[in-house]
C-alpha cells in the first residue's frame, strides 16, 4: 500500500454471512437506596454507564462494555462487545434479567462491575439459565417446573427472582447469598403469564416508629420488603398478586375486538405504584394501583407493543412493538388540579403521547435505558444529574442495536451532554440516533478468513463454514465487484459445511495455503485437512477430519478440564503451525502440523493469560521479560481467568501476541518457545492486533476509543518514531463512531528498499490500512499527527500555515500544508466484514449490505393510512 500506486480492490458482496435477530436487552440494576429518613438521593456526578448484555436469537448473549473512560462523559462509539457468551446450539434468548451478587458490598450511587453481577435468560423452554460471565459459559441450570418460561424478572432488591410460566403460575426463586433455588409458587390461572413487574418495595419502618432502635446499616438488606408484583396475561387481563400469599388481589381487562383474547406482552410500575401496560392491539394503558382502574390509554402502536421501559426519572415511558414506532409517554402537569378528595379525582398531572420515531426497519423485540429505573416510593427517589441525557438503547429484527439520547423536553432550561456525540440536541425527538454495526463474529472480531496464498475466504456461521475461491484477474485494475452468482466474476464456491456443535461456533481458520482448516465451539475444536477434488469442474474441497484433535489438545490441559474448545484460533504464515487459545482455561497451544500431518504435536502450552487475582488489579502492569517457566500458577492459587480474544503472529513466525478481555496484551518468542513480554493494560479493549510485514518486530494495536499504539517485539519498547501515534491520533479519527475492527499490510511494502534522490536508501514504508464497519483509513505509522486528520472544510486562518510551508523544506513543507495527508478515510463500503490483502497491491473488501439481509426476511408490518391498499 504504498502512496501514489494504483490498487486493485475486489468488492465482495457474495459472503451470505447473516447476522442474528435482537431478541433481549438489559442493563444492571442499581442498589436499592438507604430509607434512613433520606427524602431522595443526588447522584452529583453522572453515573459511570453499566454493561450491556444483548441477546440474539441464536442463542448467543454479547456483554458490552463502555468505551469512555471515567473522565470523559461522550464516547462516540459507544458500547462494543467485550465478550461473547455463546449459546447452546440450537437455541434463543427471549428473556434477559442481570441481578446485583451482593447489594451489600456497593454503594448507593455505585454501578455494580461484571464481577458483581449475575445475568440469567430462558428462551422459550421449561430452564433456566444462568451463565457464567468469567468462563463465558452456563453455569447452572434450573426447572421451572410450571412449563415454559415466558417472563423473567428479579426484584428491586435482587434477592428474589420471579418466572413466569406456561402453566399459569408465577414462581419465585431465591437469589440470595448467589443461590439459585425455588421458593414459592403463586396462585395459578388459566392462561399464560408472559410479561411480570415488581411494584415498589416498602421501606422498614425508621427508628421512630420502632421504639428508637438504630437501624445497624444503610446497606442492610432486610430495609426494604416486596408487597406485590402484577403480571400481564394471555386472557386480555393483567393481574396484580400479594408476595405475601401468593394469591390474586385485583384484575384489569384490557380491550377485546370480536371476542378474541388480547395479549399483554409488556408491562412496568413506577415509583408510586401507577401499572403501564402494552398489550397485542396496540394500545398503552396507565391503571391506578388502588383502585386498578384504568387512568389513560392510548392507541399509540398500530400492532402488537412488544416492550417497554422507564425514564430514570419516572416521568417518561418508551414503547415499541411490531410497528417499528418507539413512542414516548410524558407525565405533564396540568393547568389546576380537581380539588377533590374522592379516589377518583384526577391528579395535577397526567400522562401524555409526546413523540414518535422509527428506528428501525423491522419489528422491535427489546427497549431498554441507562440509567435504570428504580421503583421505589417517591420519597426515596432518586435524582440524576439534569445536564447528561439518558441513552435509549432499542434491538429487533433487523439485528442491530440502535442507541438514542432521550433528554426530556423539560431539561432543556440548562446544556445537555449528549453521551453519544451524535448531535447537539439531546432530545429523545430531536436527537439523532446511531445503529450500532452488526459484526461477524464474536469479541466484535470477524468470522472472515483469508488463505492468502490459495486465495480463499472463509466465512464461520452459527453452526458451518463456507469456502470460496477468489479467482485471478487477467487485468488486475479492472476488479471492481463480484456480486453476481457467475464463474466469470472472479469466485467460487469450493465448500459447504455444516458441523455438529455444541453452542454455536466461537473461532475459524484457515491456512494460508488452505490445506488446513480449524474450527472450534467452546467444548470442542475441530482441525480438518483439506483435499482438492480436481476431478470437478469447480475443483471443491473435500475436507478430512483428524479424529484425535480433540484428544491431543485434552492431554495436555490440565485434568479435570471441561472443554477443547477455543476462543481464537490461527495458523502460521508458512501453515506449518496451529495456535490455540483454549476456551475456559486460557492457554495457548502451538501444535505442529508438520512432522505427521495424521498425528499432530504439541510443541508448548503458554499460560501467562492466567494471573491470581490480586495481581490481576494491576491495571498498570509494565512489560518484562518473564522466566523460562511460564505456565499457570499453582492450582492452589486463586486465579482470574480472561478470555484471549485475538492472536497475530509476525510474518516471520518469530513472534506471536495475544490480547484478552481484560486489555492485557502478551508476546511469545516462538523461535525460543518461550514468554517474552507482557504490554500495558490499555484502556480500552483491543480490537486490531497485527506485525508490520516491513517490520515483523513491529506489534501494531487498533483499540475500541479508535486509538492506536504502535510496538517493538523485540526491544520490548514503545518505538520513539512512533511515540506522536501513541499520544494521540486526530480528534476526527477518534470521533469515528464505529470503532476499529482490525489492521491490514500490503505485501507491496515488503521488499527491497528503493533507492531515494542522491542515491541514498529510502526508508521502508510503514503504512498501515485499518478498518471499522463504515470506513477504510490509511495511516502512515512514523508520521505526526495532524490538528484535524481527515478534515476536508477549509479554514480561512490556512494562509499563515502556506506562508510558513513555503520557507520550509519540501517534504516538510508538504506536511504542513496538507496536514490531513495522512489518516485517509473512505467511506464507499459499508458494512465491512472483513479487509486484508491478498496479493501485492490487491486488496478484498468483504461487504454484507442490511439491505441484502433484509431482502431475505419476511415483509415488515405496513398498514396503509389512507385507503385500503
Amino acid at each position: 500500500m504504498i502512496e501514489g500506486t494504483p490498487l486493485a480492490v475486489h468488492r465482495c458482496r457474495f459472503v451470505d454471512y447473516t447476522p442474528s435477530a435482537v431478541t433481549a436487552l438489559c442493563f444492571p440494576p442499581l442498589r436499592l437506596p438507604s430509607v434512613k429518613g433520606k427524602q431522595s438521593t443526588t447522584n452529583r456526578k453522572p453515573l459511570k454507564f453499566g454493561t450491556l448484555a444483548v441477546g440474539r436469537g441464536n442463542g448467543n448473549i454479547e456483554i458490552c462494555e463502555w468505551t469512555g473512560t471515567e473522565q470523559e462523559i461522550k464516547a462516540p462509539q459507544a458500547w462494543v462487545v467485550r465478550k461473547t457468551l455463546a449459546g447452546p446450539y440450537p437455541s434463543k434468548v427471549d428473556s434477559l434479567a442481570f441481578a446485583i451478587k451482593f447489594p451489600d458490598s456497593l454503594g448507593e450511587d455505585e454501578v455494580p462491575t461484571v464481577s458483581n453481577l449475575r445475568l440469567f435468560s430462558a428462551g422459550g423452554s421449561s430452564e433456566l439459565v444462568e451463565w457464567d460471565l468469567q468462563r463465558a459459559c452456563v453455569r447452572r441450570t434450573v426447572s421451572s417446573q410450571g412449563g415454559a418460561i415466558w417472563a423473567i424478572s428479579p426484584n428491586p432488591a435482587s434477592s428474589i427472582l420471579a418466572l413466569g410460566c406456561e402453566d399459569g403460575s408465577i414462581r419465585l426463586l431465591s437469589i440470595e447469598a448467589d443461590t439459585l433455588t425455588h421458593l414459592r409458587r403463586f396462585d395459578r390461572v388459566k392462561s399464560r403469564i408472559l410479561s411480570i413487574a415488581w411494584g415498589p418495595p416498602v421501606p422498614r419502618e425508621t427508628a421512630e416508629h420502632t421504639g428508637g432502635e438504630d437501624l445497624d446499616s444503610d446497606d442492610d438488606a432486610d430495609d426494604w420488603s416486596d408487597s406485590w408484583l402484577v403480571a400481564g396475561c394471555s386472557d386480555s387481563c393483567l393481574r396484580k398478586w400479594d408476595v405475601g400469599n401468593g394469591r390474586v388481589l385485583d384484575r384489569m381487562a384490557t380491550d377485546k375486538v370480536r371476542g378474541e383474547r388480547t395479549l399483554v406482552w409488556a408491562v412496568g410500575v413506577l415509583g408510586d405504584g401507577t401499572i403501564v401496560s402494552g398489550d397485542s392491539m396496540g394500545i398503552v394503558k396507565f391503571w391506578d394501583p388502588r383502585t386498578c382502574t384504568q387512568l389513560d390509554s392510548f392507541q399509540g402502536h398500530a400492532a402488537d407493543v412488544l416492550c417497554l421501559t422507564i425514564s430514570p426519572e419516572g416521568t417518561a415511558v418508551y414503547t415499541s412493538g411490531v410497528d417499528q414506532k418507539i413512542t414516548q409517554y410524558s407525565h405533564v402537569k396540568t393547568s389546576r388540579a380537581e380539588a377533590s378528595s374522592s379516589l377518583l379525582a384526577r391528579s395535577p398531572a397526567r400522562w401524555v403521547q409526546s413523540t414518535s420515531r422509527r428506528m428501525h426497519s423491522h419489528d422491535v423485540r427489546a427497549l431498554a435505558i441507562w440509567p435504570p429505573y428504580s421503583p421505589v416510593p417517591p420519597s426515596h427517589r432518586r435524582k440524576f444529574p439534569i445536564d447528561v441525557a439518558p441513552v435509549l438503547v432499542s434491538g429487533g429484527l433487523d439485528m442491530s442495536v440502535v442507541t438514542t439520547p432521550a433528554a426530556l423536553p423539560t431539561s432543556t432550561v440548562t446544556r445537555i451532554i449528549n453521551p453519544l456525540a451524535t448531535s447537539t440536541p439531546a432530545t429523545f425527538e430531536d436527537s439523532y440516533h446511531r445503529r450500532l454495526a452488526y459484526n461477524s463474529g464474536p469479541y466484535n472480531s470477524t468470522a472472515i478468513h483469508l488463505a492468502r496464498d490459495a486465495r480463499l475466504l472463509l466465512c464461520m456461521r452459527d453452526a458451518g463454514l463456507s469456502v470460496w475461491r477468489i479467482l485471478r484477474k487477467q487485468n488486475s485494475l479492472d476488479v471492481d465487484e463480484m456480486d453476481a452468482p457467475r464463474q466469470d466474476v472472479g469466485w467460487e464456491r469450493v465448500l459447504d459445511m455444516d458441523l455438529n456443535a455444541n453452542t454455536t461456533l466461537t473461532a475459524s481458520a484457515i491456512s494460508s495455503d488452505g490445506r488446513w482448516v480449524a474450527v472450534a465451539d467452546w467444548y470442542e475444536t475441530k482441525l480438518f485437512y483439506m483435499e482438492e477434488e480436481v476431478s470437478t469442474a469447480n475443483s471443491d474441497l473435500k475436507p478430512r477430519r483428524i479424529r484425535d484433535f480433540a484428544a491431543i489438545l485434552l492431554a495436555q490441559l490440565p485434568p479435570r478440564t471441561e472443554s477443547t474448545g477455543a476462543s481464537s484460533l490461527l495458523f502460521s504464515p508458512d501453515s506449518s503451525r496451529l495456535f490455540v487459545a483454549s476456551a475456559m482455561s486460557s492457554f495457548i497451544l502451538v501444535v505442529d502440523l508438520d512432522s505427521d500431518p495424521r498425528h499432530p504435536r504439541i510443541l508448548r502450552r503458554f499460560g501467562h493469560h492466567q494471573a491470581e487475582a490480586a495481581a490481576d488489579a494491576d491495571a498498570d502492569a509494565r512489560a518484562s521479560a518473564s522466566s523460562d517457566d511460564d505456565t499457570a500458577p499453582p492450582p492452589t492459587h486463586r486465579l482470574a481467568l480472561a478470555t484471549i480474544t485475538r492472536m497475530a503472529v509476525s510474518p516471520d513466525g518469530r513472534w506471536l501476541a495475544s490480547s484478552d478481555e481484560r486489555g492485557r496484551t502478551h508476546v511469545a518468542n516462538l523461535a525460543a518457545l518461550q514468554h517474552h513480554a507482557q504490554l500495558p493494560s490499555f484502556p480500552a479493549a483491543v480490537h486490531a492486533l497485527a506485525f508490520d510485514p516491513a517490520a515483523p518486530t513491529v506489534l501494531v494495536l487498533g483499540l475500541a476509543n479508535n486509538s492506536i499504539q504502535v510496538y517493538d517485539a523485540e526491544l520490548r519498547t514503545f518505538p520513539r518514531w512512533a511515540r506522536g501515534l501513541n499520544r494521540g491520533v486526530p480528534e476526527r479519527f477518534a470521533h469515528l463512531h464505529d470503532p476499529i475492527l482490525g489492521v491490514a499490510f500490503d505485501p507491496a511494502s515488503v521488499g527491497p528498499s528503493e533507492p531515494a534522490e542522491g542515491g541514498a536508501p529510502r526508508a521502508p514504508q510503514r503504512n498501515a490500512l485499518f478498518w471499522g464497519a463504515t470506513w477504510l483509513c490509511r495511516v502512515k505509522l512514523d508520521a505526526e499527527t495532524g490538528w484535524g486528520g481527515f478534515e476536508q472544510k477549509r479554514r480561512r486562518d490556512a494562509a499563515p500555515g502556506r506562508r510558513q510551508a513555503a520557507h520550509a523544506p519540501a517534504g516538510e513543507g508538504d506536511q504542513l500544508a496538507h496536514p490531513q495527508s495522512n489518516f485517509r478515510v473512505v467511506t464507499h463500503y459499508r458494512p465491512v466484514l472483513f479487509v486484508d490483502f491478498v496479493g501485492r497491491g490487491e486488496l478484498v473488501v468483504v461487504e454484507r449490505p442490511l439491505v441484502d439481509v433484509l431482502s431475505r426476511m419476511p415483509p415488515a408490518f405496513f398498514k396503509p393510512k389512507y385507503g385500503r391498499t
